[in-house]
């Protein structure tokens, strides 16, 4: 139950990112015609990336085929998810120091968007050390079964 919260939680803030994110692109494009920053456009590809392949793969793995299930696979995915929140946040962080003083809609939305995406690097950076703990424990077993608690489900 608890993971099902985390994975909820972290499609959310997936969605919100997504939600802002495209606000700012859209305003860079209407207003300026020179198309929108790459740090925005990145954040943006984090968002759809966590919701389109990263959560489907992590959630639905166990039961629709669980050949695709492995350990490994489940920390990877974790693991290049959590990396690309964390790159997607800082560099919009960078980016969004300039608007120090900015009241306009697409400051706040940037803004917006890059508290989202540390809160989305750090739920994603407790389920990779999930996943890091379970290879710790299970280094000697040939079992490519990922953990029980790693599963998002909704009953016993």
């Amino acid at each position: 139950m608890f993971m099902l919260l985390l994975r909820v939680a972290q499609a959310l803030l997936a969605l919100g990112v997504l939600i802002s994110t495209a606000f700012v692109a859209n305003q860079y494009d209407s207003t300026w015609r020179g198309g929108s920053p790459s740090e925005v456009n990145f954040l943006l590809f984090c968002s759809v990336w966590t919701l389109v392949l990263a959560l489907p793969y992590l959630v639905f793995s166990y039961r629709v085929v669980p050949e695709t299930a492995h350990k490994f696979g489940i920390f990877a995915a974790e693991f290049v998810t959590m990396v690309f929140w964390f790159g997607g946040f800082i560099a919009l962080a960078v980016y969004t120091t300039n608007f120090l003083g900015c009241s306009a809609p697409v400051c706040q939305a940037a803004q917006a968007a890059t508290a989202l995406g540390a809160i989305e690097w750090v739920l994603f950076m407790v389920t990779t050390v999930m996943s890091v703990l379970h290879l710790w424990r299970t280094r000697r077993s040939s079992d490519p079964r990922p953990a029980p608690e790693m599963q998002a489900r909704t009953a016993v």
